[in-house]
């Protein structure tokens, strides 16, 4: 990998410290966030840094008093790494609501992290095609800001919150445009790449983030693509981090290029409608965001939209990454693996734990390549 995507990666790798050195440089508040249907413009516009809560993918054994063991291994992972102490410069922890098993991971953080001084659970609708649910997510986004207007000691004005959704939208935009790239034949923009920077951007300073991004997309142009594509795959599924898994993936004949993810593009895929209220610009995009399994009732629109981005990026292939026991992603497999395979997109199904076993996983790809690779000479 050309050294392109080098602060993407040293921000992955480092990001403790890059949080560290944020609190130190600016004096604001560090959060942690959990899940991406966190509204982080509420939190950009009181000054502070948002900070998604990853896991580390090694070996722990501090979770089992707190959490079932068959809890996913995200919550456990995630869990670990606040009762470490590895996020112990977060003044603030908070959670939108999506899972269950995650919700009692927030509310053990909460409970038993030491260094947390407030902490914040916002309700947020399932059945987001509802009528009734942008108006009820506009009463919970309202109680968050006037929460957060209580833990900084002012008022958080709507000049704020409009800079925060300017920022955070720009964001989307940019990581939009570098994912534009991922659609060429033989991309210059890998998988492993666009992980590393759509990972960054929930826990790097937005500003900040917006202007690497820009520096990367006035670069790409002048880029060669120098690897073989192979096949190209789309990851579906469960959060994902694992850089390891996405390079080895990468490095055996495949391109990733593109996601249904909230490592990556749901996190970032739809910008905010800038309305004349902005407490209801920022409602509205969370619930109008590219559905995760736990908010798309009563129709399943996200089948249709992961199918459309597959065939946007010309997507071969797709490989499902499921976190073991992660109840919302299983209930939808056997429908959405009928759904890509009836429109021509064959699909492999691993099963994510907190550490990979890598070496099974390659053959199991490599195997899946070579299935693939037979079909296309028939």
């Amino acid at each position: 990998m050309s050294g392109l995507f080098d602060q993407f990666k040293e921000w992955y790798e480092k990001r403790h410290d890059y949080a560290r050195a944020w609190k130190a440089r600016t004096g604001g508040q560090v959060v942690a966030t959990m899940c991406t249907y966190t509204p982080e413009e509420i939190l950009i516009a009181a000054n502070m840094l948002p900070v998604r809560v990853l896991g580390a993918h090694e070996p722990q054994n501090v979770t089992e008093p707190h959490i079932f063991g068959m809890f996913c291994p995200f919550c456990r992972d995630s869990l670990a790494q606040g009762l470490l102490g590895r996020y112990d410069y977060c003044e603030g922890v908070t959670l939108t609501q999506s899972c269950i098993q995650y919700r009692q991971t927030f509310n053990s953080w909460r409970e038993h992290v030491p260094t947390v001084k407030w902490d914040y659970y916002l309700p947020m609708p399932n059945e987001v095609q509802s009528r009734f649910a942008k108006a009820q997510h506009y009463a919970e986004i309202k109680k968050f800001r006037g929460y957060m207007e209580g833990v900084i000691g002012k008022p958080i004005t709507d000049a704020d919150l409009k800079a925060g959704v300017e920022v955070v939208n720009e964001n989307r935009r940019l990581l939009r445009e570098l994912f534009e790239y991922r659609k060429e034949t033989n991309p210059r923009v890998t998988g492993v790449e666009a992980l590393y920077a759509s990972l960054t951007a929930q826990f790097v300073d937005k500003a900040e983030h917006n202007k690497e991004l820009k520096r990367v997309l006035a670069e790409l142009p002048k880029r060669k693509n120098d690897r073989p594509e192979g096949i190209r795959f789309m990851t579906i599924g469960s959060e994902n981090d694992d850089v390891s898994f996405m390079a080895m993936v990468e490095s055996v004949g495949s391109t990733i290029v593109i996601d249904d993810q909230c490592s990556g593009t749901r996190y970032f895929w739809n910008e905010a409608r800038i309305q004349d209220d902005p407490i209801a610009t920022i409602a509205d995009r969370y619930c109008e965001r590219p559905a995760c399994p736990t908010k798309d009732y009563p129709a399943h629109t996200r089948f249709d939209h992961v199918l459309k981005l597959a065939q946007d990026y010309n997507a071969k292939a797709a490989v499902f990454l499921q976190q073991k026991f992660c109840d919302p992603h299983e209930g939808d497999y056997p429908d959405l693996k009928r759904h890509l395979e009836a429109n021509g997109i064959p699909t492999l199904f691993l099963e994510f734990d907190i550490t990979n076993p890598l070496g099974p996983f390659r053959i199991r790809i490599e195997a899946f390549l070579e299935t693939l690779g037979e079909e296309e000479l028939f």
